[in-house]
């Protein structure tokens, strides 16, 4: 589950960056798996989806709060989950040696 105490608050203006969205000319199912979906209709599916991240103009701040929900499910900013999730525990990691 995403972690939504990560989000920023629900006012409309920290959310009105997703209507420059390049995602919001394609139908939401190019960025999300359907069940059973692998090998190479998987990975056309999500070159796809990053097609349109790659004319985005909001893609970082996506990215940012994907990576800050720890979104488990989709293409946000570019990645993938399985992109995030490295992201994250390489974020982790970093963060715990620079604490020793």
């Amino acid at each position: 589950m995403a972690n939504v105490g990560k989000l920023p608050v629900p006012l409309q203006e920290e959310w009105e960056w997703q209507f420059l969205g390049a995602c919001r000319e394609a139908n939401p199912s190019t960025f999300f798996h359907p069940e059973g979906e692998r090998g190479d209709q998987r990975r056309k599916r999500i070159a796809r989806a990053k097609s349109f991240c790659d004319r985005c103009e909001v893609v970082e701040i996506c990215r940012e709060r994907a990576l800050d929900a720890r979104e488990p499910f989709g293409i946000w900013g570019g990645m993938s989950e399985d992109e995030r999730a490295e992201e994250v525990s390489r974020r982790v990691r970093h963060s715990k040696e620079a604490a020793t």
